[in-house]
């Protein structure tokens, strides 16, 4: 099975709800697709009609180009995690990985398995529904590789994790991808897709916003800005304001100038006398870029506090 997700002019509508608007992008093997956009923008829809649990008005979604409901042995084609909360909670964490594999002709070998690569082998015994949701977490991505599928899909893995969790987590998302998978991982938060991901799907009002390498987006959220420190702020600003560059006080002794290279801003503030500490190209992190390609597409803004 070829280890893609194909996902082509999906719409859908709730009522009177526009979730999905021509949503398309493929997620390629060999690498983490981060998935991520505003709260309402569409991610989990999406990421259920790929599963066959919701049904598209228009466009399709395939894995290995075939629908979900047509896949035989689905644990085997495709594993994924929506839900860490969808367990009998009475259930031990070895006995539901156990109703499970033999819903898919697989044995007891496998689900301990799986155990393993979680980290759950000292808690497998225990009732599923006394775990933290850091440890539902890991029962779920237990879960998820019991057919050692081809394809991923993970709705917000790092809720829940302490930090060694979440530096697992990285590394076994990494991992898989390494092994040839195609692996999508919705998150809301960016530091931690910065270190994991190799590719950003950004979504808002159920459209794709960009579909690009995490080092791309970068590079283009650092593009023609400077960084600036300075004990002369305020004087420095006003400088390089009126020869056409943008400045920002990030902090007390640091602006970020827009619009205008390092060598002019040097000479700049050089010929008028301002002094200054520090100037370096200014590299942005993925939330940076992230917050200015979504800016417009926020359907849930909270009030500035002061």
């Amino acid at each position: 099975m070829e280890a893609t997700i194909e996902v082509d002019g999906l719409r859908k509508r709730f009522g009177p709800a526009l979730a999905l608007d021509g949503m398309t992008f493929t997620v390629a093997p060999g690498q983490v697709t981060g998935f991520v956009g505003p709260n309402g923008a569409g991610k989990s829809t999406t990421m259920r009609i790929i599963l066959g649990l919701d049904a598209a008005d228009a466009g399709t979604a395939t894995v290995g180009g075939r629908p979900y409901a047509s896949l035989r042995h689905p644990l085997s084609q495709v594993g994924s995690l929506l839900d860490a909360g969808a367990l009998q909670p009475s259930r031990s964490a070895r006995n539901h990985l156990l109703w499970l594999a033999h819903s898919q002709g697989l044995g007891a070998r496998r689900a301990d398995e799986v155990i393993e690569q979680a980290g759950l082998r000292s808690a497998a015994r225990r009732k599923a529904g006394g775990y933290s949701l850091g440890m539902r977490q890991r029962l779920g991505i237990a879960a998820a590789l019991l057919g050692d599928p081809p394809v991923l899909m993970f709705d917000e893995p790092f809720n829940g994790m302490d930090p060694e969790g979440i530096v697992w987590m990285r590394g076994f998302l990494r991992s898989l991808a390494a092994e040839g998978r195609a692996v999508l991982v919705s998150s809301h938060l960016m530091s931690e897709l910065q270190d994991t991901a190799d590719h950003l799907v950004v979504i808002g009002r159920g459209r794709v916003i960009a579909d690009a390498s995490v080092a791309a987006l970068i590079a283009a959220a650092s593009a023609d800005r400077v960084t600036v420190r300075t004990p002369a702020r305020d004087e420095a600003m006003t400088v390089l304001a009126r020869a056409g560059a943008e400045p920002a006080a990030t902090a007390r002794d640091v602006i970020t100038v827009a619009g205008m290279t390092p060598e002019r801003v040097v000479k700049l503030l050089s010929d008028n006398s301002v002094p200054f500490a520090e100037l370096s190209a200014h590299r942005a992190s993925l939330e940076e870029a992230y917050m200015e390609l979504t800016r417009d597409a926020v359907e849930f803004r909270a009030e500035a506090t002061s």
